[in-house]
């Protein structure tokens, strides 16, 4: 489980040292003496000008995180996007959001974010709570992005990694809850590790009444062939290839399937049963299962890959998911195909295979993350969350499950047993349109900061 910390705020410990070159962390009353009427005017929406006009107002973001030093980390990915824009359609857009705070659980290690927010003059506060409020009472912020991806944390037994994000999230609930009003929140990849923190998460979105997304980047990718699966499309069985080794790499493949599955006939029906099976028993499960060995087929031959390619893999395991109306997926570690979907339609002959490739990076400017700013700044500016946040929650609950699959009572099964989920039966379904970056790719050309890194 994760450990939940204190449910007070979290000051930096005090054997934290900083140099007088890093930006510096404001207190609460630092901020308010800043802030004065100049604050006041910001958060009112006033603007000075001539009479009767108003000058266009940005939402104002706080970004919390819990690692910003690497330009590898999400982190930078995402949130250095917010700041200066993003590559979508063709062309760069200008940021339509203003990043305001910004929250660093390892600050000490966050040597890149620090130097961004000094570059940038925006503020670093010590606590959750102090960058939501811009170190006020009161929440003083219209969005929040939380990116608990990255950082020096522990993994538990069964191998999630214990990032903070459910701790996070629910100082942020707090603030929420003391305001009396709620502002929409993006969380980066899973909620969770655990099914109950996920759920509870979920479930707060809903009864303070503000939009939640999140979840991978891949779902929005580049695509090919740049086709999305019409609404009520008559899905028999799913398969997903790509990277799947562990949780993290595992969620991004998960988010995908789901991306797609929610859009067969009826919508979403909920998970009836999740396993997770490990090393040579993938084969003996995927030979008695033909319609996932036949959709695995499919992919390696739209590849051009040899016989036995996938067979080949170092470490394979299979995530079996089982749905309520009866629809049957796989998500197969794999590699040499990027991130693919393959569908089994009733009444065509041919899966429907999608993939997501041609990583242009990792540490190029435009990486992935450049469809995922988009999609949280229109959340932030419209108010409404681009796909049903049902999803996001689907997701989470398949990969912890797929994680408690192999263990039981402290003991390691390679072949996992099968985890029924009544907790999962929920329905929704999907009326948005295709969501993935189309036209010109972006250059692969360094990110320039206006400063040595």
């Amino acid at each position: 489980m994760v450990n939940k910390q204190p449910e007070s705020t979290d000051p930096v410990p005090e054997s934290f040292s900083f140099s007088k070159n890093q930006p510096p962390l404001l207190t609460r009353r630092d901020m308010l003496t800043l802030t004065g009427m100049a604050g006041l005017v910001s958060l009112t929406g006033l603007a000075t000008g001539a009479p009767g006009q108003s000058a266009p107002k940005r939402p104002r973001i706080a970004c919390l995180v819990t690692y910003w030093g690497a330009t590898r980390s999400h982190a930078d990915w995402i949130i250095a996007k917010l700041m200066d824009g993003y590559w979508w359609e063709g062309a760069h857009t200008p940021s339509r959001v203003e990043v305001v705070s910004v929250y660093m659980h390892q600050l000490e290690t966050s040597t890149l974010g620090q130097k961004i927010c000094k570059a940038k003059n925006i503020p670093i506060f010590k606590t959750v709570g102090e960058a939501v409020t811009l170190g006020g009472k009161e929440l003083a912020v219209d969005g929040v992005v939380i990116v608990g991806e990255h950082g020096e944390y522990p993994t538990n037994l069964k191998g999630q990694w214990m990032l903070p994000r459910w701790w996070i999230y629910q100082q942020v609930v707090r603030v929420f809850e003391q305001s009396k009003r709620s502002v929409p929140v993006f969380n980066d990849k899973h909620l969770s590790i655990s099914w109950d923190e996920a759920k509870w998460m979920f479930d707060k979105s809903r009864e303070l009444n503000f939009p939640l997304t999140g979840g991978s980047s891949i779902p929005t990718y580049f695509r090919k062939p740049e086709i999305e699966l019409a609404i009520d499309t008559p899905i028999q069985a799913s398969v997903v290839v790509g990277g799947a080794v562990d949780e993290g790499a595992l969620f991004h493949c998960v988010d995908v399937l789901q991306a797609f599955v929610e859009r067969r006939k009826g919508g979403e029906t909920g998970v009836k049963a999740v396993q997770c099976i490990r090393g040579p028993e993938t084969w003996t499960w995927t030979e008695r299962n033909p319609w996932a060995g036949q959709l695995l087929e499919s992919v390696r031959t739209r590849f051009n890959l040899k016989a036995g390619h996938f067979q080949d893999i170092e470490k394979p395991n299979v995530c079996i998911v089982e749905y309520n109306d009866g629809t049957k997926a796989a998500v197969y570690n794999a590699r040499g195909v990027g991130w693919t979907y393959a569908g089994e339609i009733k009444g065509q002959p041919d899966p429907a295979i999608i993939s997501m490739l041609d990583w242009p990076g990792p540490f190029s400017q435009y990486h992935a993350s450049n469809s995922q700013p988009h999609w949280i700044t229109e959340m932030m500016v419209t108010g409404k969350e681009p796909f049903p946040a049902e999803r996001l929650l689907l997701s989470t609950g398949i990969v912890a499950c797929n994680m408690d699959s192999n263990w039981e009572n402290g003991r390691y099964s390679a072949v996992g047993r099968r985890i029924e989920t009544p907790f999962m039966n929920m329905t929704y379904r999907s009326t948005r349109g295709a969501q993935f970056s189309k036209g010109e790719r972006p250059p692969n050309v360094p990110y320039k900061r206006g400063f040595a890194e």
